[in-house]
């Protein structure tokens, strides 16, 4: 086969989102399929046509009480000082909830109404008036009136509906079958055994539950290689046997990313490219008919890309509106840079701060899936605005209903483990509380509760004049407000190494002089002020320590990168090298604490975490970790 006919495409275009959109829908035109469907299992579906009743409900005169039926003209000489008796059968029947009616009768009396004199008396004290209590013929639904119109989403209820009025089987529009198509040599099942370079293929699972969501039918097809002519015959049978297609990867700009070249050789392409971050190098096409969209190999792009342009296809193809996201004004709590000619998708942390919104950025790099799924909600920076400024207000889509949102605790500073640990201990005992967490370091843990941005922050400042940890920092940076300082964790600092320590590092002037490729954290995490310490005391200079500017942002993070190096080293703590199965060299015991308003301390929230931290169960997860141990019976630091 030629690949060489495959000339490699450099540039990518700029087109508009809303462009690439519109033109795609304009060319998307098949027509109207539809099937007839039992209503019992028709939920989320879409009605194909108007739905009108068969029979009334209910379909004859009922009860709405259980009581007596009698005819209400011979009840009107009832009174409280001369009650009326009747008898069963000649002037009564007995009846439930939902019974028909007997004739002649034509009113119902309550049971509670009603004073038995013996089994076949009772004695009544006031009138009963005519159709009182009784449902009359089509109260629910009359024969003949329309349930719903074309294009309603059927929900739980409908469906009662539906039944009662005995429409048994409905026509519905045919859910839109959407092939999936993953591509890649890197591509390999979930459950394969993984070698260097292979990528776990699970980009189409996700594909395939976001089309179900959106009311298509996926189709996944198994992994095809980096073969054109092998993609070029997949999309062809695609073509045939579904209504859209969906291609995942060789989307880009690569050596091998042949798609927009096949699909301008069998159809047609009417655009390579977005002017929008992340999710550009998206391909829209059509091939007999049938739009095909080429998403990226990033599962956060692909995913963004999806929503931009499958979503609308589906909602076309069924005849409903698009769906939007509620948005809400949150307060940012870091700067949002951007670049101009592009929109910028952010993945945002939020929580509920003192009576307002605040939102933090999440990782922007595209393949970070779990971003996305921590993510409450999006913020859209338009292509003609550079950014967002510190403490600004900005519109945010939430991926996540507000009142999780409302009820989550926000926590900032330094990272640890055991936070995600807390977090869901808590959430344990609170179904409707979380912990959303953002990873900014020790310093601006402690500004962002300044500010009002934060109900907790994590902090192991060490002073390098006392020795102490965090006390100093809080008085400085929180003079005059009123806070508290809690002791949650004991840990230990040490050098994170690849297993068997191939460079015999003990100290930081092993580091240097063996010039290990060095992962640092960011400026004002404790990790940072420590190692800049420790470098002092030894009379080396940062500028001269190899890997000092690369920073990473969290224990984890430094562990990765060190993880696979041979020639690797971190300063981190010891569960983060345990996760990763890599040796340890202790070099301090510090004091993790959290720093929290006193009104947050004393609220009901502070006193479900202080007691979620004390309790055994979470005692005895930290354990199992190893490198840490909970602070018994803790009480706040004295801070005057």
């Amino acid at each position: 086969m030629d690949h060489k006919r495959y000339k490699r495409k450099i540039y990518l275009e700029d087109k508009p989102r809303s462009e690439a959109k519109r033109e795609i829908l304009e060319a998307f035109s098949l027509p109207l399929e539809t099937e007839l469907i039992p209503a019992a299992d028709a939920l989320g579906r879409v009605t194909a046509e108007p739905i009108f009743a068969n029979v009334s409900a209910p379909h004859y005169h009922a009860s709405a009480m259980d009581g007596i039926a009698v005819i209400a003209e011979k009840t009107y000489t009832a009174h409280e000082q001369s009650p009326l008796r009747l008898k069963l059968g000649k002037d009564f029947s007995i009846v439930d909830t939902g019974n028909a009616i007997p004739a002649p009768y034509n009113a119902v009396i309550m049971i509670e109404h009603v004073d038995m004199i013996d089994e076949e008396t009772i004695e009544i004290i006031e009138p009963a008036t005519p159709w009182q209590h009784i449902r009359p013929i089509g109260e629910d639904i009359v024969q003949e009136e329309m349930l719903f119109p074309q294009g309603h989403i059927l929900r739980p209820a409908d469906l009662g509906v539906l039944l009662a009025s005995q429409q048994l089987h409905i026509p519905v529009t045919k859910k839109p079958v959407v092939s999936i198509i993953p591509t890649g040599n890197e591509l390999v099942e979930a459950n394969s055994k993984l070698s260097s370079g292979n990528i776990i293929e699970f980009n189409g699972t996700v594909f395939a539950n976001f089309v179900k969501d959106w009311g298509g039918e996926p189709r996944l097809h198994r992994i095809v290689k980096d073969d054109p002519e092998k993609i070029k015959a997949v999309l062809l049978e695609a073509a045939e046997t579904s209504d859209i297609i969906v291609i995942n990867a060789g989307s880009s700009a690569g050596s091998k990313d042949y798609t927009v070249h096949i699909i301008a050789e069998i159809g047609t392409v009417f655009t390579h490219g977005v002017a929008a971050r992340p999710g550009k190098p998206v391909i829209l096409g059509k091939i007999n008919d049938k739009i095909v969209v080429g998403v990226p190999g990033y599962p956060v792009s692909a995913y963004l890309a999806l929503e931009w342009f499958v979503r609308p296809l589906i909602c076309k193809y069924l005849q409903i509106p698009e769906p939007k996201r509620q948005t809400v004004n949150v307060k940012l709590g870091r700067r949002i840079v951007s670049s101009m000619g592009a929109e910028d998708f952010v993945r945002m942390n939020i929580g509920y701060v003192n009576g307002q919104f605040v939102a933090n950025p999440l990782t922007r790099a595209a393949g970070v899936t779990m971003s996305y799924v921590r993510a409450d909600g999006l913020l859209v920076v338009p292509a003609n605005v550079i950014g967002y400024e510190q403490g600004e207000f900005v519109e945010v889509e939430l991926l996540r209903p507000l009142e999780e949102i409302k009820n989550a605790i926000m926590f900032s500073g330094s990272h640890d483990l055991t936070i995600d640990l807390l977090s869901s201990q808590l959430k344990r005992v609170r179904a409707d509380m979380k912990i959303v967490s953002s990873h900014v370091g020790s310093m601006a843990g402690i500004m962002a509760i300044r500010k009002g941005e934060a109900h907790v922050a994590g902090i192991h400042l060490l002073d390098p004049n006392t020795k102490q940890y965090n006390i100093s920092y809080v008085k400085k940076i929180l003079a005059g407000f009123d806070v508290v300082l809690y002791p949650f964790l004991k840990r230990k600092q040490g050098w994170i190494l690849p297993k068997g320590n191939p460079l015999g590092i003990e100290t930081v002037a092993d580091i240097f002089e063996r010039k290990a490729n060095f992962v640092n954290r960011q400026k004002g995490a404790g990790t940072r002020i420590l190692f800049d310490m420790l470098l002092e005391e030894n009379g080396i200079s940062s500028e001269e320590f190899t890997g000092y500017d690369r920073e990473m942002f969290s224990h984890l993070a430094v562990a990765a990168e060190v993880n696979g190096d041979i020639h690797g080293a971190g300063l981190g703590i010891y569960p983060a090298a345990k996760a990763m199965n890599l040796d340890f060299v202790p070099v301090a015991d510090e004091e993790y604490d959290l720093v929290m308003t006193r009104s947050f301390y004393e609220s009901e929230n502070g006193k479900l975490l202080i007691a979620m931290i004390q309790s055994p169960e979470f005692k005895q997860q930290v354990e199992k970790i190893g490198g840490y141990e909970v602070v018994e019976n803790a009480e706040p630091k004295k801070l005057v």
